[in-house]
């Protein structure tokens, strides 16, 4: 298979759709209706938790910009939210490129919009196994899957989208969008997707160390194992 490579992309992209689904919700009163101040008809997609505190954060404003990703993906959560943002339009919407004709394409027979801002940070996994006396089984249901994935399809294509893993980098984005009529640099978009990368290796560290942590025995201890 051939290798897709790009030749040309925007220095400056206008944020018009944005992913927030994040374990973290501090500063997110002032981050959502500043973004919604900088572009009024800005899209906003979000789940579980992150959808409810958003619909506080903006009342009545709410409906007019806000979507739950189950009603854009047409794909209802699973039973506790096990999996909400695992799909194709999510997917095609953050990894797709802008002067790219099939891409392009993709996006119009699927209904999906590019994806420019994705606001991700993770189940608190360090946070549950520094508790003690957890199992195998209760730092397992911990193991995020959907954001990472997120933010390492964001962080890879920051060509066009911004990742955002930390809520101390919102006051920077809020700034820059301001100073340039909603768009985020290509620089801030490499910064923020250095941050990413380094911020999904920290977690699987994390994890990779617990495993190691627990012999065959703890993890037998959780589970009526059947034998057939």
């Amino acid at each position: 298979m051939a290798i897709n490579i790009v030749e040309k992309i925007d220095g400056f992209v206008k944020v018009r759709h944005v992913i927030i689904s994040v374990s973290n919700k501090n500063e997110l009163e002032s981050f959502i209706p500043s973004l919604l101040e900088i572009n009024p008809k800005i899209r906003l997609f979000s789940t579980g938790g992150t959808y409810s505190r958003i619909t506080e954060i903006l009342g009545d404003r709410a409906s007019s910009c806000l979507t739950p990703v189950s009603d854009y993906t047409g794909q209802p959560e699973t039973q506790g939210g096990l999996v909400k943002t695992l799909d194709f339009k999510i997917y095609l919407g953050l990894l797709t490129e802008t002067y790219n004709d099939a891409h392009q394409q993709d996006l119009q027979r699927t209904g999906a919009v590019p994806i420019d801002m994705v606001v991700v940070n993770l189940y608190p996994f360090k946070e549950t196994i520094s508790k003690g006396d957890v199992n195998v089984e209760q730092a397992r249901g911990n193991i995020d899957i959907g954001g990472p994935c997120m933010i390492r399809a964001s962080a890879k294509n920051f060509i066009r989208v911004a990742p955002v893993v930390d809520p101390s980098d919102y006051t920077r984005i809020i700034s820059e969008m301001k100073a340039n009529q909603g768009k985020i640099s290509l620089k801030l978009r490499y910064e923020l997707a250095e941050k990413a990368f380094e911020h999904t290796a920290v977690y699987d560290r994390h994890i990779a160390d617990f495993l190691a942590s627990k012999s065959f025995d703890d993890v037998g201890a959780c589970y009526q194992i059947t034998e057939d």
